[in-house]
């Protein structure tokens, strides 16, 4: 990795972070959701909006989001981007707002996502994957892209259904701590497996869920940070890659270019795995958390099944990974990479309530966009691991 690369680690922080419409928000619209979470995270960082002076945002309601963005708040922004690679696109914003601080181009950067995908109707069908090489097959993407991944796991490595089915017991027992999660109560395995089967392997119950819900994020430079509200939480490191866009031109069915994009984070920030409290993956189907497991390292490949068995990554745990709830069970509004950012933040300011985790300091968040196609890892610590 470049010098230059490694000069950025710890020089950007998040200073403000909000969420907003969580589950159900009738009578908003996508873009008031983001207004509400943008809003109260620059007021969280103690700031006014007239300070935001860099915008980055990615919807899939907007054609030009950051442009909108910046009408609907009323901003100047000396800088912005839109890049949208999808549910990671939010990672990437944090290395993009990053850079954009360190050169001087900023001063308050403001990262931003809303969406009223639930109470719009919407439904967890995605027309945007291309169309060219599937459409003679009705495909249903992406349940169909992310179903073919797991029978081509378990086909590989033995993995079951009940493995899939840990995945989201998981993810319900951290929802059940968490007030703001959208989907809460009991779940047993059975009820998981019984679940009506949408795209074969994956059920159900092995879905993100369909919701409303924004988020937004402020970032200074280091160097004012600790002039701020809250404690800040550092960037430490943030990878990305990305080597196909349609699913039938992923390279290996069960290997994710989270190899890399994950190797680039650890290495700018200097971290090992076992440094890390804290593991937000984006879970849009239960085959993601094990393919994550896997890339980024925490157990070998094709052992992320057998890794997650027992309640190892469920409350209590030895490794504690989605502790909102997820995309399973907490929020899934279309693109859910900054929520894994804002519960990323939540635990390492120790606001996490019943799911907090003693002593976090340093969390991974993952992002993936597509069909496991754009993948970007990011990686968070409070003052004490700079």
């Amino acid at each position: 990795m470049s010098g230059q690369a490694k000069d950025l680690r710890g020089k950007a922080a998040i200073v403000g972070m909000a969420t907003a419409g969580i589950g159900e928000a009738h009578g908003f619209s996508a873009m008031e959701l983001l207004g509400q979470a943008a809003i109260a995270a620059v007021r969280d960082a103690g700031l006014e909006l007239p300070d935001v002076d860099g915008v980055f945002a990615a919807t899939s309601s907007h054609a030009f989001p950051t442009m909108s963005v910046v009408e609907y708040l009323g901003l100047r922004p000396r800088f912005f981007d839109s890049t949208n690679v999808g549910g990671s696109s939010f990672e990437m914003h944090l290395l993009q707002a990053t850079m954009a601080l360190d050169a001087g181009l900023c001063d308050v950067a403001l990262v931003c996502y809303g969406s009223n995908q639930r109470t719009a109707g919407g439904k967890l069908v995605s027309m945007s994957e291309p169309q060219w090489h599937e459409t003679p097959y009705k495909p249903r993407h992406p349940i169909t892209a992310y179903g073919l991944a797991a029978s081509r796991h378990m086909a590989e490595y033995g993995t079951t259904r009940e493995d899939l089915a840990e995945v989201a017991l998981a993810a319900r027992g951290w929802a059940n701590l968490n007030p703001e999660a959208f989907a809460r109560g009991p779940l047993t395995k059975e009820e998981v497996l019984g679940a009506r089967m949408i795209s074969d392997p994956l059920t159900k119950s092995d879905c993100c869920l369909v919701t409303d819900g924004a988020a937004a994020v402020v970032l200074t430079r280091a160097d004012r940070a600790k002039d701020h509200h809250e404690a800040p939480v550092y960037v430490m490191g943030v990878g990305a890659a990305n080597y196909h866009r349609s699913i039938v031109e992923m390279p290996d069915l069960t290997t994710t270019a989270a190899v890399d994009s994950g190797n680039r984070a650890f290495e700018m920030a200097g971290a090992r795995r076992e440094d890390m409290d804290v593991v937000m993956l984006y879970d849009a189907f239960t085959i993601n958390t094990l393919l994550f497991l896997e890339d980024l390292g925490f157990c070998p490949k094709g052992e992320g099944g057998r890794f997650v068995q027992d309640g190892r990554i469920a409350p209590g745990g030895e490794l504690a990974v989605n502790t909102n709830g997820g995309g399973l069970s907490c929020v899934h509004p279309g693109m859910y990479g900054l929520f894994l950012i804002a519960e990323a933040v939540t635990q390492l300011r120790g606001a996490g309530g019943e799911r907090q985790i003693a002593d976090a300091t340093m969390a991974l968040c993952h992002g993936n966009g597509g069909t496991l196609s754009s993948q970007c890892t990011a990686i968070l610590s409070t003052e004490a691991a700079l």
